[in-house]
């Protein structure tokens, strides 16, 4: 059973108290006393739940209210303006007169404008990119797990919870004398006290009058400490962050080392003295953060400048520009890097070191030699591809899709220099519904020249664009030539979106029962043997666009079709009419394609007719026909 205090005692210090709880302070009160008005209350009422009655046997409950406590130390100091906030956690507050000011993306350093220009791309330098400007803003995480020893200091605000025969809760900063002023019982020193104790202490000092309850303590917000970061960083100044920040949260808070700042040395300057020298390799390439040191205020970070630098390019797994640091050797480097990649060479390097521009320029070097060179500033290390090298044909074994019109479609795995027509034979053949003349033969080499001359096709369209906005459309008016540039704009846009099929147009005729024997199958190829159309489609500006089945009965003029098609409309431009076959080929108007014999799966497209002085109208009409009509890369050759 707890033991209570005497009710003479508990009287005056119920009445010192209530007025505490309003302003947030703690409720003390006993459990005779509560019984005690309790059972009066049930008496003279007559009516009292019988839990309430069950609850005021235990305890007593008051409720604070969020107000300003009224006793406070006339010695605390206010340690708000030093970052303190809510979360436990300090939004790193500049204090520099300019305060946070937007400034330019820092430059390339000279080494790394003389990697650019050797590489043939930018090099990033190693930390960059995860020292990011978005960290500026430092905080700790609201889930903040306090250490045991970490010693109780001015501004920190301790809560107290107490349960059990009493409940009540509040929060107490620590004034400039490192104590806590609790109502009725004192001044609390924590001068010394580690987080560890705190629980302890002060439950020895509220057992010093009371009897009877459970305590909870902890820290509730954290005090502020200033810090000063300087040399080479990104944001030098004076910083005000939490009294747990480290040096690594602070230097983030200052956006890390600028360009010409060192990542491998950042030096820690307590009272006068040097007392950590800190490397950033040790926790962005392994993790470790046991060197980190807890910052205290008036410390002084500083980044002294880069020291040597060296770069890895080629196949490693980060090709970057490191830093060395003390005596490191050329395999150290290549570690920094992640080592060689999957598809770099196992045996040899290339290494360019400064002192040899002006005699052999480069070296080759075994693998093995790394160990023992000593890297040199200005080093560049290139890890040789072998994997990803390109092997002739001959000597490449084969994957191949056949799909469609075939005895066993799957995929299949031939010898290096196999014909179409033989992966065909392993098929089992055409089945008897295959139409030969239209198969679809798409290869991955060929879609990507096909990608990178549309790519180059839809550049030259653009500058045409950026060049008639600028000289064409005299006599329109501002509004409707912004317009038609707006409009012209969204559909290049869906031009580059566009991916080709990579299709190769075979010789082959109408006729035909079997592949060409001379096309050789490369790696990925595709072949898709359709099953025979016998429509021939008619679209574009003409009355009435659909496919007509092939009739005997007509002449078999792909004229034909377009008459039964109601004929080209008026908008139609007539000299720019085609023809794409089934099995790819383009035949313009020019070359006769209204008089030839209509082909099973022939497509007849006639296009609207436009301004040939109307630059942005053909770009438009072009742009149909890639997306409406689906022809190939051959069909827009053709309407040029």
């Amino acid at each position: 059973m707890p033991i209570t205090p005497s009710p003479a005692r508990t009287a005056p210090f119920a009445r010192a108290i209530v007025p505490a709880l309003a302003g947030g302070l703690l409720a003390f009160a006993m459990p005779a006393l509560a019984q005690q008005e309790s059972q009066q209350n049930s008496q003279q009422n007559g009516q009292r739940d019988s839990s309430d009655s069950e609850s005021a046997n235990t305890s007593t409950l008051f409720t604070p209210l969020d107000i300003t406590p009224s006793a406070r130390s006339s010695t605390e100091r206010d340690v708000s303006a030093e970052g303190s906030s809510g979360s436990g956690t300090d939004k790193a507050a500049r204090e520099t007169s300019g305060g946070d000011i937007e400034r330019p993306e820092p430059k390339l350093s000279e080494f790394e404008q003389f990697l650019a220009s050797m590489a043939g791309r930018k090099v990033p330098r190693f930390g960059a990119d995860l020292l990011v400007p978005s960290a500026t803003d430092y905080s700790v995480p609201s889930a903040l797990v306090i250490p045991p020893d970490y010693p109780i200091g001015v501004g920190d605000v301790i809560a107290i919870n107490l349960t059990g025969s009493v409940v009540g809760s509040a929060e107490f900063p620590v004034d400039a004398n490192g104590r806590i002023f609790l109502p009725n019982i004192g001044e609390v020193s924590l001068i010394g006290v580690r987080y560890r104790d705190l629980k302890r202490h002060v439950s020895q000092a509220i057992g010093a009058q009371y009897r009877g309850y459970d305590v909870s303590v902890s820290i509730k917000k954290l005090h502020g400490i200033r810090v000063f970061v300087t040399g080479f960083a990104q944001k030098p100044g004076v910083y005000t962050v939490n009294s747990l920040s480290t040096l690594l949260g602070a230097l983030v808070a200052a956006g890390g080392p600028n360009a010409g700042g060192s990542l491998r040395s950042v030096k820690l300057y307590r009272n006068g003295q040097e007392v950590q020298d800190f490397d950033l390799y040790d926790i962005l390439r392994k993790g470790d953060r046991s060197r980190d040191p807890i910052l205290r205020n008036e410390d002084v970070l500083f980044v002294p400048a880069v020291g040597k630098q060296v770069a890895v390019i080629g196949s490693a797994n980060e090709e970057a520009i490191y830093e060395l640091r003390g005596q490191e050797t050329l395999e150290d480097l290549l570690a920094y890097a992640g080592g060689p990649n999957q598809l770099a060479d196992p045996d040899r390097v290339i290494l360019y070191r400064l002192a040899d521009r002006d005699s052999v320029g480069s070296r080759e070097l075994p693998r093995a030699q790394l160990a023992l060179s000593p890297a040199e500033g200005g080093d560049v290390l290139q890890i040789l591809a072998k994997g990803s090298l390109a092997r002739p044909i001959e000597k490449q074994s084969v994957l191949v899709r056949l799909e469609g019109e075939v005895q066993r479609p799957g995929n299949y795995f031939v010898a290096p220099g196999t014909s179409v027509s033989e992966v065909v034979r392993l098929a089992g053949g055409f089945t008897s519904r295959a139409f030969v003349y239209g198969t679809v033969f798409s290869r991955a080499t060929v879609r990507e020249q096909q990608r990178e001359s549309f790519r180059a096709a839809v550049e030259q369209l653009e500058q045409m664009v950026n060049a008639a906005a600028l000289t064409g459309y005299a006599s329109q008016s501002q509004p409707y030539r912004e317009a038609q540039l707006a409009s012209a704009r969204a559909l290049l846009q869906r031009m580059r979106t566009a991916e080709p099929d990579g299709r190769l147009v075979m010789n082959i005729t109408p006729t035909a029962t079997s592949l060409p024997e001379t096309v050789v199958l490369e790696n990925n190829d595709r072949i898709i043997v359709p099953p025979r159309v016998d429509t021939v489609g008619v679209f574009g500006a003409v009355y009435r666009p659909a496919s007509f089945l092939l009739d005997p009965a007509r002449s078999g003029k792909v004229k034909d079709y377009l008459e039964s098609a109601g004929g080209v409309q008026r908008s139609a431009d007539k000299g720019a009419i085609f023809v794409v076959h089934a099995n790819g080929a383009v035949e313009t108007k020019r070359k006769g394609a209204l008089d030839s014999t209509a082909l099973p799966g022939d497509v007849l497209f006639v296009p609207v007719r436009t301004q040939s002085s109307t630059l942005l109208a053909k770009i438009k009409d072009i742009t149909q026909i890639i997306f409406q009509a689906g022809i190939s890369a051959a069909a827009l050759a053709a309407i040029k």
